[in-house]
């Protein structure tokens, strides 16, 4: 009896607090009209961020089975450039949806049984999860790290949890958004306060992206005022991500008996710099498309890696792997399939906008491929082998 009076007390008192918490954070514009409209605009952006990081991993992580275009050259600017301004633009929307839905949180009974305890559980996994994306997401573009775990395992791992809890909060509630996906009327306060709320959210993810941005498409540089990258800013007009120094290659790097194996099979031939700039020399205007979401077109030349192969008798549906003389790391090597190791734009460059390498552009002699993100894009190349 007595434990029944207390929680009777209780009750009356969470639906007291609850009340006077509902009353106090109303507001016309926090509906379920306006938490659709900002819903299907982030389940958007996070689809496209999503397939677009998806095909950024498996380009770095390719499965045996897999195939990826080498047109247009600047398809990794497109698809990165896409993924990185998606990702800024969620983060207002992520913010302004939390705001329309926040006073649910304080619903009285916050549990009302079984279901309704594991849909509370999965939202409050999907929020997490999609916070701790974005946020370091942001910083990745910054290059800055101050989390102890992995960045990149850690990212897709967590898209995944974001999609695949999406998915089941749209299911849960499709019958409020089916209900809400097409415009309400609405009284004239009402439907003046949703509507300046959304101007200012479209407006917030219009300026992040248009501030930021720049870094990928040239067309809104001189509005890039907050992204980390300025196209055209750096050693011979390129930004660089790692220097010589940082890959601990300036010695190997520098020596006058740095040579190029190029292999296959039993045959293998090794060439100075001076021999590789006797051969015949392409010339071609590539990017360099960085998995932070910055990129800038260059002109490179140098030497077709085909024609390296072909010293060797390689055939020509062989893939390839160069090597760089970084001594350690993820990308210290990388894998062309056929289409790209045998691609007439694919280079061991040589010169960057008609100079000589600079030695944190990967001197003596650097990969540069279409569609390929810069990661991929090898600097200080010591081997090229048929796989």
């Amino acid at each position: 009896m007595r434990f029944e009076r207390l929680r009777t007390t209780a009750g009356a008192h969470g639906r007291a607090a609850s009340a006077r918490a509902q009353t106090a954070l109303a507001h016309p514009a926090r509906s379920a009209r306006t938490t659709v409209v900002v819903g299907r605009l982030l389940g958007a952006a996070f689809l496209v961020c999503f397939a677009t990081g998806l095909y950024s991993h498996f380009l770095q992580d390719p499965q045996p089975w897999m195939w990826f275009p080498t047109w247009p050259s600047n398809l990794y600017q497109l698809t990165q450039g896409v993924h990185v301004a998606t990702g800024i633009a969620s983060i207002p929307l992520l913010l302004a949806k939390l705001w329309t839905v926040y006073p649910r949180l304080l619903q009285w009974p916050p549990v009302r049984g079984a279901l309704h305890a594991v849909e509370r559980l999965l939202v409050g996994l999907l929020v997490a999860a999609a916070l701790v994306e974005v946020a370091t997401g942001l910083l990745n573009t910054y290059q800055w790290y101050p989390f102890r775990f992995p960045f990149r395992g850690t990212h897709l791992a967590l898209a995944w949890v974001v999609v695949g809890a999406l998915a089941i909060h749209v299911a849960a509630q499709l019958p409020t958004i089916v209900r809400h996906w097409r415009r309400e009327r609405a009284v004239a306060g009402g439907a003046v306060s949703r509507r300046g709320f959304l101007v200012v959210v479209g407006s917030s993810v219009a300026a992040v992206v248009l501030l930021t941005a720049g870094q990928s498409f040239g067309v809104l540089r001189r509005a890039n005022l907050f992204a980390p990258r300025v196209q055209g800013l750096g050693p011979q007009g390129l930004p660089v991500n790692k220097t010589a120094a940082a890959a601990r290659v300036h010695d190997a790097a520098t020596d006058p008996a740095w040579t190029l194996t190029v292999a296959h099979g039993g045959r293998s031939v090794a060439l100075t710099r001076s021999e590789l700039a006797a051969l015949p020399q392409t010339e071609v205007e590539l990017p360099i498309a960085c998995v932070e979401g910055w990129t800038t077109f260059a002109r490179w030349r140098g030497v077709r890696v085909a024609d390296l192969l072909a010293l060797v008798d390689a055939p020509p549906g062989a893939a390839a792997r160069v090597t760089s003389l970084e001594p350690t790391g993820p990308y210290r090597t990388s894998d062309l399939d056929a289409a790209f190791a045998h691609h007439p734009r694919t280079l061991v460059a040589l010169d960057l906008a008609g100079e000589p390498l600079d030695l944190d552009h990967g001197y003596p002699a650097r990969l540069i491929a279409p569609a390929r993100p810069g990661v991929l894009q090898t600097k200080w190349l010591t081997r090229i082998e048929t796989t």
